[in-house]
């Protein structure tokens, strides 16, 4: 592969302060025209990325795979499926991401595989008590003829979390542990081959141009010794890996982010490490010590509804610590929650999701936009028979409809520019008036969403490098009774949220940005954020 160079003039901790812009490339853009996204159509649309000011970008999985989780089910850790494109395509995405200034971020999976990974079809044919099945979860079932799982654990996306196979002569076997899909099996972090294969990894993806990595379920991995039962494992809600003490955050797992924290830092220039650590804060926060990972999302913004004091609450949390944390990794929107216009309601949830927006971006450390974020897309009500989720039919969870592929323009053929004309139907199919929220309409409309988020990336780019803000900024929370929020940073720059039912005063200050107009008093409407400068 040819020498990539890195993003001039950037800072090799460009990680602290960046605004990524997280890609489901099944979603962004389709250049072949089967219905599904591919790299090919996101390296031709990167320049809406640049535009926006973002610094980097965020693909989650474009491993080879079978797809049943969509890229999150690995069958060759260290090759890209076909159905993107190929490793070919990474390579001239890479090299468009580097002339436009971008970084590269890929998705690492690293708790589970896939079933048609070769080495778990090894386990399968090399039978109980192989080394081969050592790799993995496997354990005789309970009960006189081991009809039943080894353990109470319940499945993340519902149902148990193990599956019984078909011995090679046939006979009922043993059970493999998987806490997602049963087609995606648990790795065994404790056999001492699964830390040097996914070290090799780590170096293959940096050494093909990656400035950084995303690890998924970062709190996973390690499972308790033994694999015993849970208390109460019947009242455990799907979706939420953490209420399952037992099968995450065990304290061998930050021996893994030691290792791959060394892996980084030895690379010229260093690359990143970014968690998914879905914990409470004061959890999450060890996960980036010195020595393990370079930042972890902060989720609490995630589920926090639109409440001044939760938002001061978990802002407080996730900057909090003795010595101060990794600056954090801000995110409202993500391939995996309810888009935030419509989480915050129905009919003020645009508004809303407009200040949230506003909010991420004016607060201390990394900002992650997921795409469809910047032109204030809701959240699709899919039908059920075109749910592609594999949560969906055992939980009746799906996340579907934040998934839906982009509208590029409002022309309906080819799904508004997802593919070009004539192609085949999108994998999720897009709703009427999809067009009217187009990047194209939101281009003409000084107003919309895509017009504020590329006026508050620029600007945040320009405070930062004038030095008015830092990475590192110590922040003052307040809330008045009114329901107004305030962050101050460093006592030269105040983010302020109405999130009470009426207008609020502005504190002293220059107004820079606002999500949307003031009243005629000159007050910040409800649902509205703004930006001043001491």
């Amino acid at each position: 592969m040819p020498h990539l160079s890195r993003p001039v003039g950037a800072s090799a901790e460009w990680w602290r302060e960046s605004v990524v812009y997280q890609i489901y490339p099944r979603s962004f853009a389709d250049a072949d025209g089967d219905g599904v996204g591919d790299l090919a159509g996101i390296t031709a649309r990167l320049g809406h990325v640049a535009g926006l000011g973002a610094q980097a970008v965020w693909l989650t999985p474009i491993q080879r795979s079978p797809q049943a989780d969509h890229g999150y089910d690995v069958s060759d850790y260290c090759d890209v499926d076909p159905i993107f494109g190929g490793m070919a395509g990474f390579d001239a995405l890479v090299a468009e991401a580097r002339r436009l200034g971008l970084r590269v971020i890929v998705d690492l999976v690293p708790n589970h595989c896939s079933v048609a990974h070769p080495l778990f079809r090894a386990a399968l044919a090399a039978g109980p008590g192989s080394p081969e099945r050592a790799r993995f979860h496997f354990a005789p079932g309970r009960g006189p003829d081991g009809g039943a799982p080894p353990n109470d654990w319940p499945s993340v996306f519902g149902g148990p979390a193990w599956t019984r196979v078909t011995e090679v002569d046939g006979s009922p076997g043993e059970w493999y542990l998987h806490l997602y899909a049963p087609e995606q099996p648990d790795w065994n972090w404790r056999d001492p081959r699964t830390a040097p294969f996914f070290d090799e990894i780590v170096r293959f993806w940096f050494g093909r141009g990656a400035d950084g990595l995303r690890v998924d379920v970062a709190h996973g991995l390690f499972k308790a010794e033994g694999l015993p039962d849970l208390e109460h494992a019947g009242a455990l809600e799907p979706m939420r890996l953490r209420a399952n003490p037992l099968a995450c955050d065990r304290e061998e797992v930050h021996d893994v982010y030691r290792r791959w924290r060394a892996i980084a830092d030895s690379c010229d220039p260093p690359r990143a490490l970014i968690g998914e650590v879905n914990l409470e804060p004061g959890r999450a926060g060890r996960y980036t010590r010195p020595d393990e990972l370079h930042q972890a999302f902060a989720f609490a913004f995630l589920v926090a509804p639109w409440d001044a004091e939760a938002w001061r609450a978990a802002g407080t949390a996730l900057l909090a610590g003795d010595p101060p944390k990794a600056p954090v990794t801000w995110v409202v929107d993500n391939h995996d929650v309810v888009r935030s216009a419509s989480r915050y309601g129905r009919s003020r949830g645009a508004a809303r999701a407009r200040a949230a927006l506003l909010a991420v971006l004016g607060l201390p450390g990394a900002a992650y936009l997921y795409q469809g974020q910047e032109l204030g897309l809701p959240q699709v009500n899919v039908a059920p028979e075109d749910r592609r989720d594999p949560a969906w039919p055992r939980s009746g969870v799906s996340r579907d409809g934040c998934r839906v592929p982009l509208p590029w323009r409002r022309d309906p053929a080819g799904a508004h520019g997802f593919s070009p004309p004539g192609a085949s139907s999108p994998w999720l199919p897009v709703p009427p008036g999809w067009g009217e929220l187009s990047v194209e309409a939101q281009e003409a409309d000084p107003s919309s969403p895509l017009r504020l988020c590329r006026s508050a990336v620029r600007l945040r780019r320009r405070l930062h490098a004038e030095g008015v803000l830092t990475a590192g900024d110590p922040v003052e929370w307040a809330v008045d009774g009114d329901g107004r929020l305030t962050a101050g940073r460093a006592g030269r720059f105040t983010l302020v949220l109405a999130m009470g039912d009426d207008p609020v005063r502005l504190p002293p200050g220059r107004l820079l940005l606002a999500s949307g107009p003031l009243t005629g008093a000159g007050l910040l409407p409800p649902d509205t954020a703004a930006w001043l400068l001491s």
